[in-house]
């Protein structure tokens, strides 16, 4: 929860705060959103399940905060700089004031290591730093910091020191073998970690293309735009120094398969197949979140955009509509009886659906092929009391499947009662869905006492 105090400027605005659906595509997610009471409070709750930098957008002012779980903030907004342009619709910066933090504060903290990084590294009476200097600031950086931050023990910030002074290195060229072999290579992912993840793409941006240069065999270009199979590709890369590890050579395909959607010598329909693969098959959930991202905004199933239309068998035999929901929130889940995490999350479902049975609409849809283990799955769960329907039927001119772009079993979409996505991916019940759902429809009780607990 944020809690603040903005200057009488803002009375009667809207604050929004967003969040990155990961730290690949940047793609931004609306978290919450409140408007400015008189007296300049205001009051924004959402879910962070791991430390995260997160904006809030007053208008054009902007400012950005680093949230951890279970923290209440309390946040000073002050007025923006009337000397900063208005007319061209730019971002404006703020500079917030934190209340009742301590030394120890992620914020607090980042700060710190803000001022000093640029402390360190300002030139001397306008002279030029030459690589070697660099090398040194940035080394003996990493010793003070290790000596003035040795008893912190918030990872997210020692993550944050380690890999900033990585892009250090990197932006003078330190070398692969000392980057991506001193910082990458047999180290976990960070895939929460800006900083961790703003050094993995500048050391393998393009890389995919550079690492196939004076190979034999097809080119880059036609194993994606031709071939677009991931288990080619992939195999493709297996014995590159840097990417014999499966989880590393995956996410750099990823990586450069978002860069290379927006470059005209690659074939846009031929990177939905490969990301699709990956959604589908991998083994690793951040990767299916990630290309499921990827496609929901090639495919423009965007927050805000119109929900697709869709029929299917509901359980009588009938066919149902999306259409007949109109005006209602509707909870979309996609799940298959042959996928064991989908239907964990079915009684989950069932429960929510005691609760919020009255605020919305929950819709499955099955995505078996055979109607005869969708309908064996019915007769099994005599109790699932919301509308349960199959996909998968002949004769139509697309599936509910075909209509969200799905390549795996499972996917969960909120769609509002004006038909647009609200969120999309929407979380599974196991990720909190029902924190979004409190969200919506229990009334907000705002407490005007603000700081940090």
């Amino acid at each position: 929860m944020v809690q603040g105090l903005t200057h009488s400027s803002y009375v009667g605005k809207v604050i929004q705060v967003f969040s990155e659906a990961d730290q690949i595509t940047h793609l931004e997610r609306k978290e919450g959103v409140d408007t400015i009471a008189s007296d300049g409070y205001f009051e924004v709750t959402f879910v962070s399940r791991h430390p995260q930098r997160v904006k809030f957008k007053i208008e054009q002012a902007v400012f950005y905060l680093y949230v951890e779980a279970d923290y209440v903030y309390g946040i000073n907004v002050p007025e923006l700089d009337p000397a900063l342009k208005y007319d061209n619709g730019a971002e404006l910066p703020l500079d917030i004031g934190i209340l009742g933090h301590d030394s120890t504060e992620l914020n607090v903290l980042m700060m710190d290591f803000e001022k000093l990084n640029n402390t360190f590294f300002a030139s001397e009476e306008g002279r030029f730093l030459s690589r070697p200097m660099m090398f040194k600031r940035a080394d003996s950086l990493q010793k003070l910091c290790d000596l003035r931050y040795k008893d912190i023990k918030n990872e997210y910030f020692k993550a944050h020191v380690k890999y900033s002074i990585a892009s250090i290195n990197a932006s003078v060229s330190r070398g692969e073998n000392y980057l991506i072999g001193g910082y990458i290579i047999n180290k976990p992912i960070l895939y929460n970690s800006k900083a961790y993840m703003d050094f993995f793409s500048s050391c393998f941006m393009g890389y995919l293309k550079a690492a196939s240069t004076g190979k034999s065999s097809r080119s880059l270009q036609h194993m994606i735009n031709v071939q677009a199979d991931l288990q080619a590709l992939s195999a493709y890369f297996k014995d590159d120094k840097f990417l014999k590890h499966d989880t590393l050579r995956e996410l750099v395909i990823l990586h450069n398969l978002w860069q290379y959607y927006f470059d005209e010598d690659y074939n846009p329909e031929a990177i939905k197949k490969i990301l699709g693969q990956i959604a589908a098959e991998s083994k690793l959930e951040e990767h299916r979140r990630i290309s499921n991202n990827m496609l929901n905004f090639m495919n423009k199933l965007l927050v805000g955009s119109d929900a697709p239309l869709f029929s299917a068998r509901a359980a009588n035999g009938k066919m149902g509509s999306l259409q007949q929901f109109k005006g209602r929130w509707v909870y979309l889940n996609f799940f298959s009886t042959g996928n064991s995490e989908s239907l964990r999350e079915m009684p989950k479902i069932a429960a929510l659906k005691k609760k919020f049975g009255d605020k919305l609409v929950f819709l499955s849809i099955c995505l078996d092929d055979s109607v005869k283990t969708y309908t064996q799955y019915l007769r099994s769960n005599p109790k699932y009391d919301w509308p349960i329907w199959f996909s998968n039927v002949k004769g139509l001119n697309k599936t509910a499947k075909e209509a969200y772009f799905l390549s795996g079993t499972e996917a969960y979409f909120l769609i509002s009662t004006f038909g647009t996505l609200a969120l999309s991916p929407a979380p599974s019940p196991s990720e909190g869905i029902e924190y979004r759902f409190n969200l919506l429809f229990k009334p907000k009780r705002k407490n005007t006492k603000t700081g940090i607990r």
